[in-house]
């Protein structure tokens, strides 16, 4: 065997893994996002179903500040465990998505966020995962992460293993 058959063959090996990767980006890596903001999103939820509210001891940024905490803590439990089931089956998975991305941007507003900002150095002590937030610096990178992690479902959707992937080709087969 001379060194163009090797050079031939790593290069038909490589475009073969390539196009395997291909095959399943669409099915594989939103179905695995979907199953770990499904995760967390519902551990929170079924948390605070089984807990005490405590959002009455927080400050909502406008317009969730309107609410009675009561109602907050209803709608934060309902969307984060409905959320969780409909992210894991893959269906209203934009829907979903924008909502606990709303979500989670409320919890960094009241929250996460740094309540003494002067700095940009402040900024970047909240940029950090920790238990208690004595220190006044927040911790917003968690929340950032899930807003992060949920942009490629809102974007691209689901998935090829979700109802919502069906419901699609379903359709698109009836037109």
């Amino acid at each position: 065997m001379n060194i163009y058959s090797v050079a031939t063959i790593s290069v038909n090996g490589v475009k073969k893994l390539i196009n395997s990767l291909n095959f399943f980006s669409e099915s594989i890596p939103p179905l695995f996002l979907r199953l770990l903001l499904a995760w967390e999103f519902g551990e929170s939820g079924f948390e605070k179903l089984h807990g005490t509210n405590w959002f009455a001891d927080i400050t909502f940024p406008f317009p969730f500040n309107l609410l009675p905490p009561d109602i907050s803590w209803g709608i934060s439990t309902f969307f984060e465990i409905v959320g969780a089931f409909a992210l894991t089956l893959g269906f209203a998975t934009r829907f979903f998505s924008i909502s606990l991305m709303v979500l989670t941007l409320v919890a960094i507003a009241s929250v996460h966020w740094p309540e003494h900002l002067a700095t940009l150095s402040d900024l970047i002590k909240g940029y950090r995962i920790v238990d208690e937030i004595g220190d006044g610096f927040g911790n917003f990178k968690l929340p950032l992460i899930y807003l992060i992690m949920f942009l490629p479902l809102l974007f691209g959707g689901a998935g090829k293993l979700s109802i919502d992937w069906i419901v699609n080709d379903r359709l698109n087969r009836s037109s």
